[in-house]
């Protein structure tokens, strides 16, 4: 499958999640290249200030206040909105708890953020870029979607669905010749607020991701047609890695502290949203 670029410049760009953490810097460096910005976020307010914030350096941008597990209110959105020539796939929600501390309405709504919301998102605006034969949707996953770690039992597999989706949506859409893409991202913790509290025992070769770099990265990746993006370098050895015997796989993932990184974990102060059941 040839990498197909897109350039920001003269685009319409939408970012779940990006009133705040990665999604707020993606919104406003997609903005500073030349895009027009949609930024749906839960929060009015939040999403608001960076709207204004990329207005005030002569950029476009609005934002809406979008619950993005519901499927009636996004495509209600979405038809304010029009189409979209990239979608980022970026709002998410982790709890760090154990699993025997999850209580049923964690389980559903961090599914609901990371994975069903992906179905209701994309399925609003890829009919549009099919019929006008070039898009992208970009997916962020995490490395945690391609190795378990302890107190991500909902976390994690919810990013094993996002590679899943992304990974998937590649096959078809490429085998379907649509011109549309998907781009996958999968970063190790970034420096978000998010997962405050997260250590790494070997910073150099698994750094804690900065977010600046991180976005950058990210539109860069965009840009360039890159179907797949894992950061830092050996987040792109764990596929590799599972041709090892489990027993030693999962020492391997011990020795280097992966199911140790959670255990100072607090997450941002901010209390959590209330929970809402997708329409159906």
């Amino acid at each position: 499958m040839p990498q197909q670029r897109h350039p920001f410049p003269g685009q319409t760009v939408l970012i779940t999640g990006g009133g705040s953490g990665i999604g707020r810097l993606m919104a406003e460096g997609a903005a500073a290249r030349g895009a027009r910005v949609i930024i749906w976020d839960l929060s009015a307010a939040a999403g608001e200030q960076v709207a204004q914030s990329i207005r005030g350096r002569g950029g476009e941008a609005t934002a809406q206040c979008v619950d993005v597990t519901d499927r009636d209110a996004v495509n209600r959105a979405a038809q304010d909105v029009g189409g979209v020539d990239i979608l980022i796939n970026n709002a998410g929600i982790v709890s760090g708890k154990r699993f025997a501390d999850l209580d049923h309405e964690s389980i559903e709504r961090i599914y609901a953020v990371n994975v069903l919301s992906l179905y209701w998102v994309t399925g609003a605006f890829l009919p549009g870029m099919r019929e006008r034969g070039n898009g992208a949707v970009v997916t962020i996953a995490s490395a945690a979607g391609l190795v378990g770690v302890a107190r991500q039992t909902d976390y994690s597999a919810t990013k094993f669905a996002a590679l899943g989706f992304a990974e998937s949506l590649r096959m078809e859409l490429a085998k379907e010749r649509t011109g549309v893409d998907s781009i996958v991202v999968c970063p190790y913790y970034i420096n978000t607020g998010m997962f405050d509290g997260v250590t790494t025992k070997f910073p150099r070769l698994l750094p804690i991701l900065q977010p600046d770099d991180a976005a950058t990265r990210i539109l860069d990746s965009i840009e360039a047609g890159r179907h797949q993006l894992m950061m830092p370098k050996l987040v792109r050895a764990l596929p590799l890695m599972r041709i090892l015997p489990t027993s030693l796989f999962d020492r391997a993932m011990n020795v280097l502290g992966v199911n140790a990184t959670m255990d100072g974990f607090t997450g941002r102060k901010t209390a959590a949203p209330p929970a809402r059941t997708p329409a159906r």
